[in-house]
């Protein structure tokens, strides 16, 4: 994959940190901004998009976790892949995180070899996202286009999906009636996080559900099929 041209936002009050990830990522191809507080972070991103964001958990102003809900609340960049860092050893951060929406998480300290081996994977993840087959999906109450990532019900509502949450329910759409084990999840919604590949699924899993409204007990559209993974209970169609 190549990264020339690829644009990434990171913020991080340490400013050894955000120097040598300009260096280090820059000379890779990637054009990088670097911001040393939320408001700064803000700002950046609402001149320019970027191709991916770098949020630090613990800022002066405001801390990642904000920044990582405004943006998957925002119409222009809820589909912009997230990577989170924290100095915490708490597992609970990282479960926070990914529940609002980030990608990957990356403690401190960490290799900026590694950071940019996840960089490439989320922006091949996302690339692979982007050349479907059929362009608007129908199924159930739902309609979802598979080029700008937008979600709609068919009340008109339309729910803010982030990457791992369009890549799982791609996913599902393209193997519809099909049981899929928790490898095949796991190897499209996630990046290297350290936790459990089992509590990474059920939270993805646990995630989509709650943007499909399907909150019934069992569920009725992703249904979990036990020892064996999970099942879309829906019939997509192309929608005309």
């Amino acid at each position: 994959m190549s990264t020339a041209g690829r644009s990434i936002l990171m913020v991080d009050d340490d400013q050894e940190i955000r120097e040598l990830l300009q260096v280090y990522l820059s000379r890779s191809g990637f054009h990088v901004r670097a911001e040393a507080d939320g408001h700064g972070f803000r700002q950046a991103l609402d001149c320019a998009p970027c191709d991916l964001v770098i949020l630090d958990v613990m800022l002066p102003d405001e801390d990642g976790f904000s920044l990582c809900r405004w943006v998957r609340q925002h119409p222009r960049l809820a589909q912009v892949p997230i990577i989170m860092l924290t100095a915490s050893s708490d597992e609970t951060d990282r479960i926070i995180g990914l529940e609002l929406g980030a990608d990957d998480y990356l403690g401190k300290p960490f290799s900026p070899r590694e950071l940019q081996a996840r960089i490439k994977a989320l922006l091949r993840r996302a690339e692979f996202g982007q050349a479907p087959s059929q362009a608007v999906l129908a199924f159930d109450n739902w309609r979802l286009d598979t080029i700008s990532h937008r979600l709609f019900h068919r009340d008109g509502e339309e729910v803010i999906l982030s990457g791992a949450d369009y890549a799982l329910l791609k996913l599902f759409l393209d193997h519809p009636q099909q049981i899929l084990d928790r490898d095949t999840i796991g190897n499209a919604t996630r990046g290297r996080e350290p936790m459990p590949l089992d509590r990474i699924v059920d939270m993805a899993v646990s995630r989509l559900r709650q943007r499909l409204r399907d909150i019934d007990k069992p569920p009725r559209l992703i249904r979990t099929v036990r020892g064996s993974g999970y099942l879309l209970a829906a019939h997509v169609s192309p929608a005309h």
